[in-house]
């Protein structure tokens, strides 16, 4: 049976930390989401408020990672400086909770530095070895082709290309499916050149 990780507080890799968001975390999420660039092809619509942040962070107090049937965001940031960079996340299905679906969002200030791949790999992680999961899933917009690169250059595979699949902000659009197994992602892990811990 799987549980709720309620002990969570936060991982490191190489150059960031995922942690759980706290309340001064909100200003700087509101920004990033803010941003109509970082939220192009995102599910908000812009501006997005402090106090909208304020109430996304304050409502992930009470949350834990690995509830079955909910998302969980991580916030991600330097682990040098502290600044709060960023988030990733991870929906856990609510009818097998061995199936995960995640997704990132990088402000734009610290894309193009291999914290994308660098925070995922570490969310993959806890995912497969410390949560035993046995398949993680990411969809993206098939225009996203800075995801589309993050999602391939993990060694995550594309599994299919839905035509006109989604209503998003006002338009039919196709989505990439990507996919990866535990056993696939150890694999990987294990070879000379992975990714960032």
């Amino acid at each position: 049976m799987i549980t709720p990780d309620v002990e969570f507080d936060h991982r490191r890799t190489d150059r960031l930390v995922i942690r759980r968001f706290g309340s001064g975390d909100a200003s700087s999420f509101a920004a990033y989401r803010s941003d109509p660039t970082v939220a192009r092809y995102q599910g908000w619509e812009t501006p997005f408020t402090e106090s909208q942040a304020r109430v996304f962070v304050d409502g992930l107090g009470a949350a834990h990672p690995d509830t079955p049937g909910e998302w969980f965001q991580f916030a991600i940031a330097e682990a040098a400086t502290g600044v709060h960079v960023g988030d990733v996340a991870a929906g856990v299905d609510a009818d097998d909770p061995r199936l995960v679906a995640v997704g990132i969002t990088l402000a734009r200030s610290a894309q193009g530095q291999g914290y994308g791949a660098e925070a995922l790999a570490g969310l993959l992680d806890y995912l497969f070895l410390e949560r035993c999961k046995h398949r993680v899933t990411a969809e993206c917009d098939t225009r996203n082709a800075p995801s589309s690169v993050l999602l391939e250059r993990l060694g995550i595979r594309r599994e299919a290309h839905h035509l006109r699949s989604a209503w998003y902000k006002g338009e039919w659009t196709d989505e990439y499916v990507y996919a990866v197994l535990a056993s696939e992602w150890t694999h990987r892990r294990s070879l000379p050149g992975a990714p960032s811990r």
